[in-house]
């Protein structure tokens, strides 16, 4: 009992060292999925066995000054896609999608296109987001090789990639305010269960 005990205690050992680590939720970007102060497991190797996919919550690094602080949100798009929201549906490859987790419908269109993110018409400037120069696109209306389109669930107050660009899988930033800084590009991993407070203990799905 006692070697089985010890056998159970590495393992949760190692598993909080090397492949589990917590999130705390600071900001309602991200309700009604999750509230403020709901504590999350997040899978650290999920994305080095995997590429981040469509509709999941990821843990990543923004693009932008966030004071060391990870970002949650939830995956839209993934290289290849065509992102497109207009009269406040979200289209991937010209389809409608069905969101359940949504709080409340954008407000704002958007279009990738151009080799760009156009919201409400006017492109995002490359100085204020992470929108790649055009040698880094394969088409001019899909998201480039290597990055992501994520947007909170609370659509109207999150920042997300409809004010700062894109999210990065790795590397130096391809523009925005962290390019050129020491700042590198990732995802942190998936969250994939809320395990704080109690009675919001849940596992999280698509």
């Amino acid at each position: 009992m006692l070697d089985a005990l010890i056998v159970a205690g590495l393992v949760a050992l190692f598993l909080i060292t090397f492949v589990i680590r917590t999130f705390y939720i600071p900001s309602v970007s991200m309700v009604p999925t999750l509230q403020v102060r709901d504590v999350l497991l997040v899978n650290e190797i999920a994305y080095r066995l995997h590429r981040p996919a469509d509709g999941e919550i990821a843990v990543f690094e923004p693009p932008v000054d966030s004071g060391g602080s990870d970002f949650v949100k939830r995956v839209i798009g993934v290289p290849g896609d065509a992102i497109a929201i207009r009269d406040g549906v979200v289209y991937r490859n010209g389809a409608a999608l069905r969101e359940p987790y949504q709080n409340q419908a954008p407000t704002y269109d958007l279009a990738i296109r151009d080799y760009g993110i156009y919201v409400d018409g006017r492109p995002l400037d490359p100085r204020a987001a992470n929108v790649p120069p055009r040698a880094a696109w394969q088409a001019p209306d899909r998201i480039p090789t290597g990055f992501y389109f994520v947007l909170g669930d609370n659509r109207n107050y999150s920042d997300d990639s409809h004010v700062w660009g894109f999210a990065q899988t790795h590397g130096d930033f391809a523009a925005g305010p962290l390019r050129g800084r020491k700042a590198r590009a990732g995802f942190t991993g998936r969250a994939f269960a809320i395990i704080w407070p109690l009675n919001r203990l849940q596992v999280l799905e698509k």
